[in-house]
């Protein structure tokens, strides 16, 4: 892997990250203990198998053209022990700890004279779980890219690889003419001129759905700390399949109505009133051609949900974002404001550069809370012989946002990861609790079952 330009989107995220806005998304992956492992085995595992995958040695540097433009190039003095790093935590509630700590650890700065990412062994008692928590700085990765680079770590995965890169060597690569095939050409201007229509499109959408009511006064729309707090919950998957097979629509729309019951708790729970206007997410879309998870940069559109936190019925919140859901996939992940991240292909470099700000800003205007899922692989999955027991994944804050919920099905069991700013949402524990109790209540409601939420 040589020199690549930055793509639009990577470099727009590059662009949007300050000392105080960290632009960062990762994994908090927790592990049962095997029988003489110890913490240097499972150091060195990481160590060996992060600087085998060619993404994680690449950073970002400075090119002369095209102007504002950067490149990914390979670290030439590269050391992955600057990268991985173990961090013992103290007595008691080990997932409380490591989850205190990867608060911490996600908000810390990456430098930029590196590849942009950290790998953390987080370990307790000797003999008991540990964790390791995978930071990557949003220019490198969306959510499956950053999936298909962090899985390198496991065991069975990591043999696979090993395995086809013995069997075929370095993959040779065609030569290629520098003088285009005309039909391409003319191929390529159609494309361009379908994409100059549809981002005039979007940008009608965006400023059509932009809100100049910013609503300050709820801990949501906040002003950015640069602080970071993690929180997580457990759902079960078999509940969630039962709920869908009862009511319809699909298990991310059961998902989302129940971020909007766990808001509307939380939100009363803080005698916090209800807006005129219910908060709104942004649903990020992958724009990734099938098995394609592993081409590099970002490939992102989103879907805009007005999240109904004023309905008090459980099944009506889930009909509402069913009916919202359905609208939206009518109309395409390519149109519509939530697709704002499209046009970062339509602008220059420079512009990326220039434009930060007002793209920060902009996000506030749009949406309020960040709701994603993250698909997983669905095997067993273990490091040095130990079982991975829960993967809760970590999605970035946009400016002026407080909140990121990202949801991840493994093991039978939904793991909900939920990043905030630490200084906006303090009590952010107990909005993860009532992620919990609502999936518990939507379940008894259109199921006819109770089952305690899982503490």
């Amino acid at each position: 892997m040589g020199t690549e330009l930055l793509a639009p989107l990577d470099l727009a995220f590059w662009h949007l990250e300050s000392d105080a806005h960290p632009m960062h998304l990762g994994a908090l992956a927790v592990f049962a203990p095997a029988p003489g492992v110890a913490p240097e085995r499972i150091l060195g595992l990481l160590g060996a198998r992060a600087a085998a995958i060619p993404r994680l040695r690449m950073c970002v540097r400075d090119v002369l053209l095209p102007v504002g433009g950067k490149a990914w190039t390979v670290d030439k003095d590269f050391d992955v022990h600057r990268h991985v790093r173990r961090v013992v935590v103290g007595d008691g509630d080990f997932m409380a700890e490591a989850g205190r700590l990867a608060g911490e650890l996600m908000e810390r700065p990456l430098g930029r004279g590196l590849p942009p990412w950290r790998m953390y062994l987080i370990g307790g008692a000797a003999g008991g779980p540990f964790a390791v928590l995978v930071k990557l700085h949003h220019a490198l990765a969306d959510g499956m890219r950053a999936v298909a680079i962090g899985a390198g770590i496991f065991d069975e995965i990591a043999a696979v690889t090993s395995a086809r890169t013995a069997a075929r060597g370095r993959p040779a690569v065609p030569p290629r003419s520098w003088l285009p095939d005309p039909r391409e050409m003319a191929g390529m201007a159609l494309g361009r001129i379908g994409e100059v229509g549809r981002a005039l499109g979007v940008g009608a959408s965006v400023v059509r759905a932009g809100r100049l009511d910013l609503r300050g006064a709820t801990a949501l729309t906040a002003p950015s700390s640069g602080t970071r707090r993690l929180a997580t919950a457990d759902l079960d998957a078999g509940d969630l399949q039962r709920i869908r097979r009862a009511e319809g629509g699909t298990a991310n729309d059961i998902l989302l109505a129940v971020v909007a019951g766990a808001l509307r708790r939380w939100m009363a729970g803080r005698g916090e009133p209800l807006s005129a206007a219910d908060p709104r997410a942004l649903v990020p879309v992958s724009r990734r051609r099938p098995g394609g998870a592993s081409a590099a940069g970002n490939r992102l559109s989103a879907y805009l949900l007005d999240l109904p936190v004023a309905e008090a019925d459980p099944r009506g919140r889930l009909r509402a974002v069913r009916t919202a859901m359905d609208r939206n996939k009518a109309a395409g992940p390519l149109k519509g404001a939530g697709a704002v991240a499209v046009l970062a292909d339509q602008l220059p470099p420079l512009a990326h550069r220039f434009g930060a700000p007002l793209a920060a800003n902009a996000a506030r205007m749009l949406f309020d809370v960040l709701v994603t899922s993250v698909p997983l692989p669905r095997s067993a999955l273990s490091l040095g012989g130990c079982p991975l027991t829960a993967l809760y994944p970590m999605a970035p804050l946009a400016r002026g946002q407080s909140l990121a919920v990202a949801l991840s099905t493994y093991g039978g069991r939904v793991h909900v990861g939920l990043v905030a700013d630490g200084k906006a949402l303090p009590d952010l524990d107990r909005l993860a609790a009532a992620v919990e109790a609502e999936f518990t209540e939507l379940g008894a409601v259109i199921t006819g079952t109770d089952r305690a939420p899982v503490s």
